[in-house]
């Protein structure tokens, strides 16, 4: 006799009904997992990733499921019952895919974000903004195209976004202004443009890195206060640099390199009370006045590269005083007279591993401190320069000829 078909589907029913009354991940968590995945191209899904553990006959947030599920996400089920998804972090594994189709606004516990390192295409999705307990936001290194959303800036928990290395165009929205706790913004190697904005309100903010895009205008007369890090190399960038930057108590690397920023190196930046590396190569600056600057004794910092400007002049005993520095780069500028026996003192002593100096018009005689000195035993150069003799065999003599007589004298002229 054949079953009846109602008969049939009864222990169906009851093996559902019974799954979704025991199940232990919040059913709208568990739409949205399974959104994720289905928006990602099942063939860049490899064998041995995360999302290939993902296997939705199993309960996301069930201990017991150790065969499924091992990576990718966290729950937490202190929040509420059934438990909620607390953190998606996808391992690169080369995913491509869109976002757009993902239900972001059900999974609502979300605190982390992390799909970094693949190949997710198309704009960030609007909805993310929805996730107002998100804390991270991580979509570095992807291929996210498109504006960054406006509605981002209502994101009032969040605390890191790191959105670099994508494909990204227009500005940064001024709504970015109310991220009150963002401690960390990576937005390096898109396509960004306009003028830089105002982010001075961002207290909490200790690390910027806005380099490699099309910024233009000048730097920001406000900066957020607490700073340590401040990256805008790479840029269309161009005036001088603002007093605000003196004013950051707690900067420790300053990187405006390549960019087209002109006048003089201010000297609040070598007497800084806490900067540690301070990159200012490839602008148009002119001068660095001896007299003005406060380096020296007290200076913190440890890195110092100019090369690649238009500053003239002696180069500044000053810096050579500084205890803690350990490499100068300052060749390719217009720098003249004798190289001042305290830089030679602290190579020959090994204090100073890195001296730059090729590619100015500096003359006189080489110091008798690095006469002696080994290949290997330091990063020297003095090539290309005005010096009396240069000789091959001197390591920090090869590669370039000194430049012509005539050539340093018309300079000189």
């Amino acid at each position: 006799m054949t079953p009846h078909p109602v008969r049939l589907l009864l222990p169906l029913l009851f093996v559902l009904l019974v799954r979704a009354v025991d199940s232990v991940t919040n059913r709208w968590d568990l739409l949205a997992l399974r959104d994720l995945k289905s928006s990602v191209d099942p063939a860049s899904i490899p064998r041995g990733s995360c999302l290939a553990s993902w296997d939705f006959d199993h309960d996301p947030c069930d201990s017991r499921s150790t065969d499924c599920f091992t990576c990718g996400i966290r729950c937490d089920s202190t929040i509420a019952a059934p438990s909620r998804v607390t953190e998606i972090s996808l391992d690169s594994a080369g995913y491509t895919g869109s976002l757009n189709s993902v239900n972001w606004t059900a999974i609502s516990s979300l605190e982390s974000l992390d799909l970094s390192y693949n190949s997710f295409a198309g704009p960030i999705p609007d909805s993310i903004s929805s996730l107002s307990n998100l804390r991270h936001l991580h979509l570095s290194k992807n291929s996210f195209s498109g504006p960054i959303p406006a509605s981002l800036g209502s994101l009032g928990s969040l605390q890191e976004l790191r959105l670099d290395n994508n494909q990204l165009t227009g500005t940064v929205p001024p709504s970015f202004r109310k991220l009150s706790t963002l401690c960390r913004f990576q937005l390096e190697q898109n396509n960004l443009s306009g003028d830089f904005p105002d982010l001075s309100l961002l207290e909490n903010l200790q690390f910027l890195d806005a380099s490699g895009n099309q910024f233009n205008g000048t730097i920001p007369s406000s900066l957020p206060p607490n700073l340590l890090v401040l990256s805008l190399r790479d840029n269309h960038l161009t005036g001088t640099i603002p007093v605000a930057i003196g004013d950051l108590q707690y900067l420790q690397v300053l990187d405006l390199s390549n960019n087209e920023i002109s006048g003089a190196v201010p000297p609040f930046l070598l007497g800084h009370p806490s900067l540690e590396q301070l990159n200012l190569s490839l602008n148009n600056f002119t001068a660095l006045a001896e007299a003005e600057s406060k380096g020296g004794a007290e200076s913190r910092l440890v890195a110092v590269d100019l090369s690649g400007n238009r500053i003239g002049g002696p180069l500044p005993t000053s810096m050579a005083a500084m205890p803690r520095l350990v490499s100068v780069t300052l060749e390719n500028n217009r720098f003249t007279g004798a190289i001042p026996a305290e830089y030679a003192e602290r190579v020959a002593g090994g204090s100073l591993g890195r001296l730059l100096l090729g590619g100015n018009y500096l003359h006189g005689p080489i110091p008798g401190e690095m006469m002696g000195l080994r290949p290997g035993s330091v990063n020297l150069s003095l090539v290309d320069n005005c010096l009396n003799k240069c000789p091959d065999y001197l390591f920090f003599c090869r590669g370039r000829h000194q430049k012509s007589p005539v050539d340093c004298e018309t300079f000189g002229s």
